[in-house]
């Protein structure tokens, strides 16, 4: 799999403090199925950080897991916040895009108010740039008028939603927004919002299992979602459709079951 949406460089954020605990982060991810994993750094307003410093950070994780003969290969990223945003240049930019291709990944604000998001967006493609929103599923707004984001993405913008909220690791409100949107169509990519090797893994694996129960077969759409549309928003490539969600289960009913 990969995975575009990652906190493993030590010391900049609220991810790992040292390069142990970005080794540690990076071994959970290869055993859960992990080949690439985008380095995301916050880059916003509270941790100051510049592009610059994401590279030298990205760099000693690779040399350390080169070192350790860790099977994880870490590309170029960053989380964008909306605040941040007004003052980065398109060279700033280009230096935070998912890899090779022109997609940023934008924060989604967890304010109620996210009316900014349109001008926002609609300002980075006019720029060249792709938008991938992170975890909208989260964002107030996007819970309560599930169509705004609906016009984002049929601006141009994707969406990506974290394993964790789908299998309800931030709670029942959030979990649910992310099965709705997921059966909208509005939901381009999986990925783990990692923070650490513990308390918040990147691990994907818990959300596939949980759209295997509640979908069945799913094998093509999780494809689509954590490795062909990834590969080709890091290669800058065209966007493969996506393949048709399978309709939901029917649960039987306890009588039923009962008499099985």
């Amino acid at each position: 799999m990969i995975d575009l949406h990652a906190h493993i460089l030590p010391g900049l954020d609220d991810g790992p403090a040292d390069l142990d605990g970005a080794v540690a982060l990076a071994r959970a991810a290869v055993a859960d199925g992990t080949r690439v994993l985008a380095a995301t750094s916050h880059v916003d307003s509270t941790f100051g950080l510049r592009a610059a410093d994401l590279t030298d950070a990205r760099n000693a994780v690779v040399q350390r897991l080169a070192g350790e003969a860790v099977p994880l290969e870490i590309v170029q990223g960053g989380e964008v916040s909306p605040v941040r945003l007004p003052e980065l240049g398109d060279e700033d930019l280009r230096a935070l895009t998912l890899g090779d291709g022109p997609w940023i990944l934008l924060e989604c604000p967890f304010s109620p108010v996210a009316s900014v998001m349109d001008l926002m967006v609609e300002d980075l493609q006019r720029r060249g740039f792709g938008v991938l929103l992170a975890h909208p599923e989260r964002s107030p707004a996007f819970q309560r008028e599930p169509a705004r984001l609906a016009r984002l993405i049929d601006g141009g913008a994707l969406a990506q939603v974290t394993a964790g909220s789908l299998a309800g690791g931030f709670g029942s409100v959030v979990r649910r927004c992310g099965l709705e949107l997921l059966q909208r169509g509005l939901v381009h990519v999986l990925a783990s919002d990692a923070h650490d090797h513990r308390e918040r893994p990147p691990v994907m694996s818990v959300a596939i299992a949980v759209l295997q129960r509640r979908f069945g077969d799913v094998a093509a759409h999780v494809e689509w979602m954590t490795e062909r549309l990834p590969a080709a928003i890091l290669a800058g490539a065209s966007l493969p459709d996506a393949p048709a969600l399978p309709r939901r289960r029917r649960l039987p009913r306890l009588r039923d079951a009962l008499r099985a």
